[in-house]
């Protein structure tokens, strides 16, 4: 078995990679629209090929910012059907790609409601868990996708306690970010902590929220009537389109519902240019969070299955 990075010469083969099963995936599509990006690069597309034939027994494929440094994200993992032992070749091919990488990315698998329900969907990610998981990827968590439209929800009125201002300083989002971070339910936020310097770690978020489509201008700090800092809203964009990039409360200011005010202001500005819907994900466990989306008129629509190394072993 030859385990190495993808070449151009390959493509053609790698369009014909197909995964049958029950789970999101790097169709021929989306596969060639996200090289064109430059989300999908072809030195992070690994594959296992018999060193005989040439057939390519697996497939992985990360996904990542067109201008950033590093994958972020695991976003296919296939492997042949004749593949005798399917979890030991995926889990090796992780392995490989990981020692390339110097780091671990997380696996995003994206499911709809109810899986639990559907035998073949359970297997499909049964498998790749337990790849991922022999990989190092052992951290579970579930992220509730909610989506916001204009034909089933009212666009909130402006908040009348929280005045909303943008501000060109980066380092002002940072030091927003860092007392946010502060008791957070957030899982990723909280791991990351457990290695990172709060304020590496918030400045490693702005950059990451910078790096997406969305306008930087968007970006806004909330300030109560005394002048304090309450929190931050930031109205983003992926590729698929407008979301909820990130929002706060910090924590002197919590549990008086203010999230539901960061929330109407970050509708308000996507519905101020037209968008009719917006996405949002957040953790299973911030129970708040997926709360105050109802509150709002969010619809939960699907699943968002992550893996990841736990920070201390990474």
């Amino acid at each position: 078995m030859r385990f190495r990075t993808a070449v151009k010469d390959d493509l053609d083969r790698l369009l014909g990679c197909v995964v049958d099963e029950s789970i999101s995936w790097a169709h021929p599509g989306r596969l060639l629209s996200y090289l064109d990006s430059g989300n999908y690069r072809l030195d992070r597309i690994w594959l296992a090929e018999d060193e005989r034939t040439g057939e390519i027994l697996a497939r992985a494929v990360w996904w990542g910012f067109p201008d950033g440094d590093r994958p972020l994200a695991l976003d296919c993992l296939y492997v042949h059907p004749s593949a005798a032992d399917r979890v030991g070749l995926a889990a090796e091919l992780l392995r490989r790609a990981h020692a390339g990488y110097g780091e671990a990315p997380e696996y995003h698998v994206f499911v709809m409601n109810g899986r639990r329900d559907h035998p073949a969907t359970g297997a499909a990610v049964a498998w790749r868990w337990e790849a991922a998981g022999r990989a190092g990827l052992t951290e579970e968590l579930e992220r509730l996708r909610y989506a916001w439209t204009a034909d089933d929800a009212p666009v909130p009125e402006p908040s009348r306690r929280l005045e909303f201002r943008g501000d060109d300083d980066d380092e002002a989002f940072v030091a927003a970010f860092r007392r946010v971070a502060v008791g957070t339910l957030d899982f990723h936020t909280r791991q990351a902590l457990r290695t990172t310097d709060p304020v590496e770690q918030a400045r490693q978020d702005v950059r990451d929220y910078r790096s997406m489509p969305g306008d930087r201008a968007w970006w806004r700090l909330a300030y109560d009537r005394d002048g304090e800092l309450a929190g931050v809203a930031l109205p983003s964009a992926n590729d698929a389109g407008p979301v909820v990039g990130y929002l706060g409360v910090v924590p002197e200011r919590r549990g008086h519902g203010y999230v539901d005010d960061l929330l109407g202001e970050i509708i308000r500005c996507h519905a101020g240019r037209g968008v009719r819907r917006i996405v949002a994900d957040t953790d299973a466990g911030n129970v708040p969070m997926a709360r105050a989306f109802e509150r709002a008129g969010y619809r939960n629509f699907a699943i968002r299955l992550v893996l990841s190394a736990n920070p201390v072993n990474a």
